[in-house]
This record gives C-alpha cells, sequence and structure tokens, in this order.
C-alpha cells in the first residue's frame, strides 16, 4: 500500500466518481482505476460496488476512509517537521477558524505573516467554533482561532485579542433611537441567532443568564448559519440578533440595521493548539504574531 494509492482511494471516496477525482488529482481516469483495483487486489477487499456508470462506497470502503485520512495526516506532519529543519520558516499551515474571527480579525494577520514568511503556505477553513475546535482535536487543523470557550478540555488555549457583542436590529426598529437595551423585554421580542455550537449564540446564552433569563424564556428564533445571513434577516425584519460589533460596523454605516451595547457581553478571541502535537516554525511564527 503507498501513500498515492491511499490519496486516490479518498478522492474517488469523497467524490464516489472516478472521473472528477481523476481531474482534481491531475491524473488520467485510467491511472485513477488502476490504483483502486489494485488496492482492493492486493488485500482481498471491495472499497467500491460499481452499479452502471456510477460507484458508491461500500461499508468496507467507508469504514476505511478514516484510517486512510489518519495515515495521510500523519504523513503531512512528518513531512512539515522535516520542513520545519529550515531556518526560515516554511511548509504548509492549516487554520480553522470561527467566522467572526476569520472574515473580520484574522485576514490583515495572515498577510502580515506571508509578508514577513513568503514561504509559509496558509490554508484557511472557516466554520463555527465547535468545528474549530473539533479540527485542532482530530488533526485535521494545527491551529484553530475561535470565539469564546471551548469544551476539548485536551486543547491549549491562549487569548490573543477581545471582543464585544452587540445587540442589532433593522434601522426603522422601535428600538432603533434607544440608548439603551431593555432588558425586561427581551422575552417578547422575536430573534434571529447564530446556530447551536457558533462561540456568538454560546456568548449570547452566557449573556442572558448574567440578566437572569436563559435561551428558553425568549421566543423560538429563527437560526441561521453566518453573521451575512443573520445581518439580512434583522435589517429585513423586525426581529432582534446579536452579533460581534465588528461584523455590523459595515452594515450600520450603510444604515441597513443600528446597533446597541450589551453591556458587560465581552469575549475572548482565542488561539487553539493541539499539546500534544509537534509545534513547527510556521506555527511559532503566526502565534508569534497574533499574541504580540
Amino acid at each position: 500500500m503507498t501513500l498515492e494509492q491511499l490519496r486516490i482511494f479518498l478522492a474517488v471516496a469523497e467524490r464516489q466518481h472516478v472521473t472528477r477525482a481523476a481531474e482534481a488529482l491531475n491524473l488520467t481516469q485510467s491511472a485513477v482505476s488502476a490504483a483502486i483495483s489494485a488496492l482492493e487486489s492486493r488485500h482481498g477487499v471491495r472499497c467500491f460496488d460499481r452499479i452502471g456508470r456510477r460507484i458508491a462506497l461500500t461499508e468496507t470502503g467507508a469504514a476505511f476512509m478514516a484510517e486512510a485520512r489518519a495515515v495521510l495526516d500523519r504523513a503531512e506532519t512528518a513531512e512539515m517537521v522535516l520542513e520545519d529543519l529550515a531556518r526560515e520558516p516554511r511548509g504548509r499551515l492549516r487554520l480553522h477558524a470561527s467566522q467572526t474571527v476569520a472574515s473580520y480579525w484574522l485576514p490583515p494577520r495572515l498577510v502580515a505573516l506571508r509578508d514577513l514568511h513568503p514561504g509559509i503556505e496558509l490554508r484557511l477553513s472557516v466554520g463555527n467554533t465547535a468545528q474549530a475546535a473539533d479540527a485542532v482535536q482530530e488533526g485535521a487543523a494545527d491551529l484553530g482561532l475561535v470565539e469564546g470557550d471551548v469544551a476539548h478540555g485536551g486543547l491549549s488555549r491562549q487569548v490573543v485579542a477581545r471582543d464585544r457583542l452587540v445587540l442589532v436590529m433593522a434601522a426603522d426598529h422601535p428600538w432603533a433611537g434607544l440608548a439603551a437595551v431593555p432588558v425586561a423585554q427581551l422575552a417578547a421580542q422575536g430573534w434571529v441567532l447564530r446556530e447551536p455550537g457558533s462561540g456568538t449564540r454560546a456568548a449570547f446564552e452566557s449573556w442572558l443568564e448574567g440578566q437572569g433569563l436563559s435561551a428558553a424564556d425568549l421566543p423560538p428564533a429563527l437560526e441561521l448559519p453566518s453573521n451575512e445571513a443573520v445581518l439580512g434577516a434583522v435589517a429585513a425584519s423586525r426581529r432582534l440578533g446579536v452579533l460581534s460589533h465588528r461584523a455590523v460596523e459595515t452594515a450600520e454605516a450603510a444604515g441597513r440595521i443600528r446597533s446597541l451595547p450589551l453591556p458587560g457581553a465581552e469575549r475572548p478571541f482565542s488561539l487553539l493548539t493541539d499539546p500534544r502535537r509537534h509545534r513547527t516554525r510556521a506555527m511559532q511564527a503566526l502565534i508569534g504574531l497574533l499574541a504580540g
């Protein structure tokens, strides 16, 4: 079994299509088919069912995917360790950041990193806080950048910035001219919130508890998976939302929405690392820049 066979297997398994896998790998369709056949023949298994012109993963193939990914991740780590022997930080740096961090805080810092160390190849994935923490813990990301607390006890967490939440509403909402949030009336309002698992949602629920309320006290909310989706829904309705002040500045300046500060609703932006994994020079370079 070779690493190339594993790469080909994963490409086919993820797409369940030989031609698309071949295009993604820049190989011929016959080379991809031959690699899969050799892998199956050598080990006496069938990873795919051929159904006419289609293919589908068998139970064996589905079970093998996790192991193949783990082997390739370890091979990539080994390659990064060797690359790290160079004096200048270089090599791949895989980041997974939550949406607010990735969209409004991280980009200029990644530009600064590339300007300082052009040999570093950056790969950024974006999700919510829970997904970023999962990616670091599972080895799919070298570093995670998230909002607020995470429930992954095995990860190291370092605060690198601070953020604050604001209440957002349409520019013509009855509360748009108020100077402060009428906390006692929150439970009577309609809401558009980020999805469970997002740092913004968790921080808002924590703030509610500090006000003697809970998420259960609010009417059922419309839950959306991005800051922009929340802004769009709030601007077009009488519902309220809660987002980072960084996420609303442009829309508020354009007159689309208004915001009110939530007193005490502050949270950290945190860097997540796995202490069990080798810390490359590329990782150290970014950590130093973020924490500096």
